[in-house]
């Protein structure tokens, strides 16, 4: 048995859970924020057998794209603030972080 933990944004959790539901996987979503844009994310947590890891991971690549997003760089803190000018950058967001791991023991009470 694996558990697999998904890091995805918030706009693709909604389409991952039907296709995670619609493909007979259970799933606990949790509501995550990131460090480096501190923005909302969701965390999947998926418990499965070794067998349809594969295709969880499948539906996770299917259903989560990464974007373009522009972010307003955050300010020196200890620099001379008169030459600094917060042009918004543009950077890749989204798709998923996603980790496998063993479980010992799974219980369902």
């Amino acid at each position: 048995m694996k558990l697999i933990l998904a890091v995805i944004q918030d706009q693709d959790s909604s389409k991952l859970l039907k296709a995670l539901v619609d493909h007979n996987f259970r799933a606990t979503k949790l509501a995550s924020t990131g460090g480096f844009l501190k923005s909302g994310n969701t965390t999947f947590m998926i418990g499965t057998e070794d067998i349809r890891v594969d295709k969880a991971l499948q539906i996770i690549k299917e259903n989560c794209q990464s974007r373009d997003q522009l972010v307003a760089p955050i300010s020196p803190m200890g620099g001379n603030a008169d030459s600094y000018v917060p042009y918004p950058v543009e950077v890749e967001v989204g798709g998923a972080t996603v980790f496998v791991l063993p479980i010992e023991s799974f219980h369902q009470f």
